[in-house]
């Protein structure tokens, strides 16, 4: 019977001599994760490798780690941070909470799904101020609008913005001071002429997209990277929330009437519960 054998290029084990189910090295495109790695590579370039396969240049680990900080929690008016926000104030588990975050934030209005098309606008247009207006003004359609509803809106933009915000303009300098001469420069170069076409500001989205593509990500590894790398300010958010209640909760609180509300748990009432 031929032996079944999991493909990966990016994972590697060599079995313990006395137990082939436990692994007594690992290694990550030749690297030995707990032999050459740990203790040595940071968090950001381990990310790197696994996604890329290669160890990342310095301006790069920059470049990653500016993004990071910089999506790595945008705060309750963030779709996905108040998904989570709902989950743990309403008592769900962890896992709930991440996951909660995870499907709102996958989305096509500031979601990781924005970034994936903002980056195939990037993959067809370039730096090609007259391709991103001719895009814009005739955006392409999805072949699987059963999967993904016709956007409505250019994708890195916000249709409901007034103008570019200010953490938007400092995360975009920040990052073309990591990797000058890229798409980011371009973009912080035109972001004026491209708000113009699009009738709407540039949003941490549109940023994200130009910084994968200076990444040199696929769309595919972007979407699944801007995903992952926003899950830290879903995760405090909603662990704070969580302590609060949904009492502290400016979102349930006047839509919930007890009717018969014990109030709040005192030590007489927690003996006589228990």
């Amino acid at each position: 019977m031929s032996e079944e054998v999991i493909h990966s290029r990016i994972w590697n084990e060599r079995p313990e001599p006395d137990n082939p189910f436990a692994a007594a090295q690992c290694t990550v495109s030749g690297y030995d994760v707990y032999g050459d790695l740990l203790g040595k590579a940071s968090w950001i370039e381990y990310l790197y490798l696994l996604f890329k396969l290669e160890k990342p240049a310095t301006d790069t680990t920059r470049l990653l780690e500016t993004l990071a900080v910089a999506i790595a929690n945008q705060g309750p008016r963030d779709h996905s941070i108040r998904a989570a926000n709902c989950a743990g104030v309403g008592g769900s588990t962890s896992a709930s909470c991440l996951m909660a975050a995870l499907a709102v934030g996958a989305g096509q209005l500031g979601g990781a799904r924005e970034v994936f098309i903002g980056m195939e606008y990037w993959q067809h247009c370039g730096k090609d101020l007259e391709l991103w207006q001719q895009h814009i003004s005739n955006p392409p359609r999805d072949e699987r609008a059963d999967v993904w509803p016709e956007m409505q809106h250019p994708p890195g933009f916000d249709p409901h913005g007034a103008s570019c915000s200010t953490p938007v303009k400092q995360t975009l300098q920040a990052l073309v001071a990591c990797h000058p001469g890229g798409a980011l420069a371009w973009l912080e170069q035109h972001r004026e002429k491209l708000e113009n076409l699009a009738d709407c500001p540039l949003t941490m989205t549109g940023v994200a997209a130009a910084a994968m593509i200076d990444l040199e990500m696929t769309a595919d590894q972007g979407e699944m990277l801007y995903l992952l790398l926003r899950l830290p300010g879903a995760a405090a958010h909603a662990l704070e929330q969580r302590e609060y209640g949904w009492r502290k909760y400016p979102f349930f609180g006047d839509g919930l009437v007890l009717t018969n509300d014990p109030g709040p748990l005192t030590e007489n009432s927690k003996k006589n519960h228990s």
